[in-house]
């Protein structure tokens, strides 16, 4: 069955930061890209996603939005409503908008049922269209204990088992597999294929873009959405406040999310430091990490696959509360010689961020440990959304070969 004007669903799991956002809009550009009749449609609760740009066939519906507080408990973004109230808002919505648009792959990021189960209704009626239903997840996603317990708690562990027909890994099989450990049959197992991580590119809306510094080696500092961003900037700065040795200048991005107190007193600490420039927000990171000499992060998904794909070494210094994710995939890139790892326990130390800094721009680069092999994520999902769908997938790539440990199923629809 060939299908002329293929759609595509996704629920981005947006609560907290930008990563599920920038993960699931990446999917979509790159589909839209690869098959010139789709249409993608993003449903997301991010209260900054029209400051994205979607290449055209892209479009997005905002859910009201919901965040994630460090306890752990969600709170209304913005309505003064309880949370189930929003919760019931959201699922509506989700619910018509898939009705409606009818999609023929549903693409879930993150959350088998959705944030407090508010995707399952939607599921369950896709199910009886025979829409394909994919769970997207990361590369790693907690301590497996730890999210066996969550899941459990979720009662998410029915979904993969009747209501997902495929799970995708964005990322190699090397690095880690999210779902060992937590007790699944071999029928779930076999539904998981490792896509590789998500190459990123630089946008072809960027147009005189202005090294800072006039053009100076600089290196950038990202911490994501910025929201707890805070110990990693703050510890950079100390180390440029305290000059205990020369140090390539600092361009620090602060994130979106970041509290309007800390990003005031950053700004102002900066403005007293001749070698750190200080920007809030960019929906457009990658021409500043494309240029940067080094690049310092928190280990989060979106930052190391750009990493990977501008080839920048890196400092990789993970936040563990309320996850220990960032701090699980720094340690497997330090062994696997993609990237450096500077433990959180070790704030507030001055003198080890300063030799971590000045050391940072002369190590190794990720090609260096071959990270080419691992960024066949785009390509995997593009053939393999060809298989589903029906499509001839010639026109993709005739070269196309999957990474190691990728097999694409065969199957069409």
């Amino acid at each position: 069955m060939t299908i002329k004007t293929p759609k595509v669903l996704i629920y981005s799991h947006d609560t907290f930061g930008l990563g599920h956002l920038r993960r699931c809009r990446t999917i979509a550009q790159s589909l839209v890209g690869a098959f010139p009749e789709m249409s993608v449609l993003i449903l997301s609760g991010s209260p900054i996603i029209g400051s994205f740009e979607f290449r055209s066939r892209v479009d997005f519906v905002r859910i009201p939005g919901v965040i994630k507080l460090r306890s752990g408990e969600y709170t209304s973004l913005s309505l003064q409503l309880h949370i189930n109230e929003t919760i019931a808002i959201r699922s509506s919505i989700i619910e018509h908008t898939a009705k409606v648009f009818k999609p023929d792959i549903f693409i879930v990021d993150k959350e088998p049922l959705g944030l407090r189960g508010e995707v399952l209704p939607t599921l369950q009626y896709l199910k009886g269209q025979k829409t394909h239903m994919v769970l997207g997840l990361r590369d790693v996603m907690d301590d497996p204990h730890v999210l066996k317990e969550e899941w459990l708690r979720k009662r998410a562990f029915p979904a993969l088992n009747d209501l997902y027909d495929e799970i995708w890994i964005y990322g190699p099989s090397v690095m880690n597999n999210p779902l060992d450990g937590l007790g699944f049959d071999q029928s779930v197992m076999d539904k998981t294929m490792f896509t590789g991580y998500l190459r990123r590119s630089m946008p072809s809306s960027v147009q005189d873009f202005t090294s800072p510094f006039d053009g100076t080696p600089y290196v950038l500092v990202t911490p994501g959405g910025g929201g707890d961003g805070v110990e990693l900037v703050d510890w950079v700065m100390r180390a440029y406040e305290a000059r205990m040795r020369p140090l390539f200048p600092a361009l620090i991005v602060l994130g979106p999310f970041m509290g309007k107190v800390d990003m005031e007193a950053f700004t102002t600490r900066a403005s007293h430091l001749r070698d750190v420039e200080i920007i809030r927000f960019t929906p457009q990171l990658e021409p500043y990490m494309a240029n940067a000499t080094a690049v310092i992060g928190m280990g989060g998904y979106n930052t190391f696959c750009e990493v990977l794909s501008f080839d920048n070494p890196a400092l990789l210094v993970p936040r563990v509360v309320p996850r220990r994710e960032q701090a699980i995939r720094a340690e497997q890139a330090q062994k696997l010689g993609l990237a450096q790892m500077l433990p959180i326990d070790s704030y507030p130390s001055v003198e080890l961020m300063v030799k971590a800094l000045a050391n940072l721009p002369f190590i190794a680069p990720p090609s260096h440990a071959h990270s080419e092999n691992y960024l066949g994520g785009l390509d995997v999902i593009n053939h393999r959304t060809a298989e589903i769908l029906g499509i001839d997938a010639q026109h993709l790539s005739k070269q196309f070969q999957p990474p190691e440990g990728v097999k694409l199923k065969r199957s069409a629809r």
